[in-house]
């Protein structure tokens, strides 16, 4: 122990009224299973309010959607979302969209939604908007759920996903972050030259 360190050491001593640098602490910590308790409660939270907002396509369970805003946020893909809960991909994506949850790819759409929303409205059959867009039917079939989805997302200001995304990025963030532990050294040596070889 060179004379810096000696030096340190006697003024932690001093400060603290004690030899050890860490005490442990009395009060019980919240385990990894009650947070990810708490945040599956949440979520069920979030998505009865959904379905008493909304008319939902699927009637997959509460537990069902839960794991799917999970899958969605951890970067699942729909064949695996779909795997998971025991679904087909159709059923998967109208889920998906019963929750808000849309993929960037959805949103990159080969023309003006508010056009498709227009032709929609003047209740054209799909096979005329197809014509009128310059697409397949099946593209008009896909964007159109994407625009239904789209609408109620703005009728809310598309808070129910950024609640979602939210509750799931602080828990990872938690999940990957260390507890800071006060243990009366900042203080003792405040001030004082912090280069110290131990």
């Amino acid at each position: 122990m060179n004379e810096k360190t000696a030096e340190l050491r006697d003024i932690f001593i001093d400060v603290t009224d004690g030899e050890t640098v860490t005490e442990k602490q009395e009060a019980a910590r919240g385990s990894l299973t009650e947070d990810e308790e708490r945040i599956d409660d949440r979520l069920r939270e979030l998505i009865a309010r959904m379905r008493e907002q909304f008319t939902f396509e699927t009637d997959l369970s509460t537990d069902d959607l839960r794991r799917i805003v999970r899958g969605f946020f951890d970067g699942e893909d729909d064949a695996q979302l779909a795997d998971s809960v025991g679904v087909d991909g159709e059923t998967l994506v109208r889920a998906r969209h019963d929750l808000h949850l849309l993929h960037e790819r959805e949103t990159d759409v080969p023309f003006e939604l508010p056009r498709l929303r227009e032709l929609v409205d003047e209740e054209h059959t799909v096979a005329e908007i197809a014509e009128e867009l310059d697409v397949s039917e099946e593209t008009v079939r896909e964007y159109r759920t994407v625009a239904e989805t789209r609408i109620e997302m703005r009728s809310v200001n598309d808070r129910f996903r950024s609640e979602f995304e939210e509750l799931l990025t602080d828990a990872d963030l938690a999940g990957h972050t260390e507890e800071v532990q006060e243990d009366g050294l900042e203080e003792a040596t405040d001030g004082m030259e912090t280069d110290v070889s131990f």
